[in-house]
């Protein structure tokens, strides 16, 4: 495979996370893209933050391209996990502005840069921070997926929406009550399985 057909695959499967993860906003209320639904405050907006803030320095600092973006959750004496949640001054479109800048900033060097382009992590430990471009460009494909599928969840919480994208919802086929006894069916098993009583109320 040539390089170009090589990078142009990688960048199109970054660019497919990135809409995916974007796409969990959709529709949602300031309440509802701000909501920690995890014991560990897992919330939409926060996602997108800090995907859009990583992928800054990934392709950026990395190979001596920094962007002109303030990241103050990343300075010194920042408040722990301030890349994981939008604060009151922070919007909505702040936030999905800043994403859509590193998209710009990222697509540069992977345009101006070939796959094996030699760049450094800062962050990273000495004897694994020097790295190619191709090597982050498949780190950045799994952080964004990996941070896509943390949206599918919690957009499945809020309002039961699931997808990669608004009219590609990649689930199977049935309607609500297929998906309220195949769900049954599942508790029913794992309580065989595992030994608990089935509920004599079911909640």
């Amino acid at each position: 495979m040539a390089e170009s057909d090589m990078k142009s695959d990688l960048h199109h499967y970054l660019r497919i996370a990135r809409e995916a993860l974007l796409w969990k906003l959709d529709g949602l209320s300031e309440y509802d893209i701000r909501r920690p639904l995890t014991p560990t405050g897992t919330n939409l907006l926060g996602l997108v933050k800090h995907v859009a803030s990583v992928e800054l320095g990934y392709f950026g600092e990395t190979f001596g391209r920094p962007s002109a973006e303030p990241l103050p959750w990343f300075e010194d004496g920042a408040e722990p996990n301030a890349d994981m949640w939008a604060t009151a001054d922070e919007s909505r479109e702040e936030i999905v502005g800043l994403y859509h800048r590193a998209w710009t900033h990222s697509d540069a060097t992977i345009e101006a840069l070939a796959l094996d382009a030699i760049g450094r992590v800062p962050w990273w430990p000495d004897d694994r921070s020097q790295v190619t471009l191709h090597r982050i460009l498949i780190h950045m494909i799994a952080e964004t997926d990996r941070h896509a599928g943390h949206a599918d969840i919690v957009r499945e919480i809020i309002d039961g929406a699931v997808g990669l994208s608004k009219n590609r919802d990649a689930m199977a086929l049935g309607d609500q009550g297929w998906w309220e006894g195949y769900r049954d069916r599942l508790e029913h098993v794992a309580r065989e399985v595992g030994g608990e009583a089935e509920p004599s109320v079911r909640p």
